[in-house]
């Protein structure tokens, strides 16, 4: 299940780490790569330590703990504190891999089991040349380069790539989610009910379909999750 959530991040959160990421200490990408990931890894990565990143990542979790489209579609668990990449000039691209199925998290002393991948964008699309997120499943290759401030979900199991930066930065957080309900299929049924429960709501109200469905899906949450 791949979803691109629009305007996750505000023009005015946008301007903030826009203005905070401007004169970051950005490193060698490589610092959380995995053995397989690290051969096929060339960009930058801000490190997790630095004021920015503390900043930054801040304000993309308050926009993540408001957005209903992100929390209906994740059904997020634990989130990985989110992290920042940066591809330009000789540091620009992010060959296949799959990501690691489970990340220590040094902020909470977690481990989080990577069902969802998740990035957000913060460039403009029109800034840089190339940098598209390419993601491969049964259904064939989907690239995903989107406006700044927009995210895409997508299955952590998923072979994914960025292609080659030719023009400009490619700026973008990412971060992983451990999901209550662990099976893809299992959270794409809730969330296809949840947003028709929403239409339907929208349209005729409360009413006693509308009840009943909300019934379904709840007990349906209850049944499948993992709390």
């Amino acid at each position: 299940m791949l979803i691109e959530i629009p305007e996750l991040l505000s023009s005015k959160a946008l301007q903030q780490c826009r203005e905070l990421l401007a004169d970051a200490p950005w490193a060698d990408g490589r610092i959380t790569a995995g053995t397989q990931s690290a051969q096929v890894k060339n960009n930058l990565q801000l490190p997790e330590q630095t004021q920015q990143c503390q900043a930054v990542r801040t304000i993309v979790q308050e926009a993540l703990n408001q957005n209903a489209l992100f929390l209906s579609a994740a059904l997020p668990k634990r989130i990985f504190p989110p992290l920042f990449n940066r591809y330009e000039g000789e540091h620009n691209i992010f060959g296949n891999h799959i990501d690691n199925a489970i990340r220590y998290c040094a902020v909470t002393g977690q481990r989080v089991r990577t069902d969802l991948s998740a990035t957000i964008f913060l460039s403009d699309p029109d800034s840089y040349d190339g940098g598209e997120l390419i993601i491969e499943d049964t259904y064939g290759e989907h690239s995903v380069k989107l406006a700044a401030g927009d995210m895409v979900l997508y299955p952590g199991s998923s072979l994914h790539r960025v292609e080659p930066v030719t023009r400009g930065a490619r700026v973008a957080s990412f971060f992983w989610i451990e999901s209550m309900v662990r099976e893809t299929e299992r959270r794409r049924l809730l969330f296809e009910m949840d947003m028709s429960i929403l239409e339907l709501r929208n349209t005729q109200g409360d009413s006693a379909p509308a009840v009943n469905l909300t019934g379904c899906y709840h007990n349906l949450l209850r049944m499948w999750s993992e709390v």
